[in-house]
């Protein structure tokens, strides 16, 4: 038991790694393609800004342990769920497509606890509506809004200002907004691995339901992020960073600090969101605000049906792990 306890916080860790592998570009691709950072300080700075914000708070990991799940399931569960959002993790890294980690984890679990129990009864619905499906459609809804009102704004006060001395501002600026962004990933995604650990303890009775994360929990789910995130996921950043418009270091400000405010609002609310979803809303509404043609709509397209695709894939893949597992077991 305990050597198969630890087994499954190992795999737990490496999918934080991958997370913040892949999540990396969340938070600095529009700094790096406006030059406001060469890519490897961003990283840096970004690696460092989602361990401060891995130990911020714990609202969205109390979701994962007690919110979703309304019935005790073993250990293999949560190690199907991992699995299985480990492979669609790398999958769509390899391909470069910018959908969420979070929901990977969130939609394995769902469907690993499906198969366990062999009943839909065992879901807490109304929280995966709550903290779950509607933070789904609105927190990339609210990242398009506030982005582009907040580039209108901007352009609106700094219309008197030389070209060349507003990019030299926000260059500046973007550097604290890509931190901003940074923190608010390692506040919200970090959770979700330090959630589905404290679970895994509390199946396996090591740690009592109500103690909440413990500190050594949150700790090296943050270092482990940071390390992953250090390592970088140039794939995506490509695809964020360009593959939807032409940003301007004012778009790149806007796009980070509109997403990461939204991502925070939604960590105080508890709910697990994208960090993925939003900033490439983000970055869409920066677009539309210049001209609704200067976001390349095809490869918006493109992400938009792969969010939608992700959780119902992840719950089946979740589902398929842990048949696999359990019949092994």
């Amino acid at each position: 038991m305990a050597t198969f306890i630890v087994f499954v916080v190992i795999i737990a860790l490496v999918f934080e790694f991958v997370n913040g592998f892949q999540d990396t570009a969340n938070a600095i691709a529009t700094t790096i393609f406006t030059r406001a950072l060469p890519m490897g300080k961003a990283i840096m700075l970004a690696a460092v800004m989602n361990f401060l914000g891995a130990l911020a708070s714990e609202r969205v990991a109390k979701t994962i342990t007690s919110g979703l799940v309304g019935v005790p399931i073993e250990e293999y569960v949560i190690l199907a769920a991992l699995v299985g959002a480990i492979f669609w993790t790398v999958f769509t890294w390899y391909f470069g497509i910018p959908v969420s980690c979070s929901h990977y984890l969130i939609g394995g679990l769902i469907g690993a606890s499906m198969v366990y129990t062999m009943h839909v009864n065992a879901i807490l619905w109304d929280g995966v509506l709550m903290k779950v499906i509607i933070p789904i459609g609105l927190s990339p809804a609210l990242g398009f809004i506030a982005a582009f009102g907040l580039l209108k704004l901007i352009n609106n006060i700094c219309k008197d200002m030389a070209h060349g001395r507003v990019n030299s501002v926000f260059l500046r600026l973007q550097i604290i907004s890509a931190a901003f962004m940074a923190f608010s990933h390692g506040n919200n995604d970090a959770q979700k691995t330090m959630g589905i650990i404290t679970l895994a303890l509390i199946s396996a009775n090591v740690l009592p339901a109500d103690d909440g994360v413990p500190l050594w929990v949150k700790i090296i789910c943050a270092a482990t992020m940071a390390a992953g995130t250090a390592a970088g996921g140039r794939r995506i950043i490509k695809t964020v960073g360009r593959g939807v418009t032409k940003l301007t270091p004012p778009g790149g400000f806007a796009s980070e600090t509109a997403a990461a405010g939204v991502i925070e609002l939604m960590t105080w609310m508890g709910a697990p969101v994208s960090t993925t979803h939003t900033i490439t809303s983000a970055v869409m509404g920066v677009g539309t605000a210049k001209r609704i043609s200067a976001v390349r709509w095809g490869k918006a397209k493109d992400i938009v049906a792969a969010w939608i695709i992700t959780l119902p894939v992840c719950i089946g893949i979740g589902g398929l792990s842990c048949w696999v597992i359990g019949n092994i077991m």
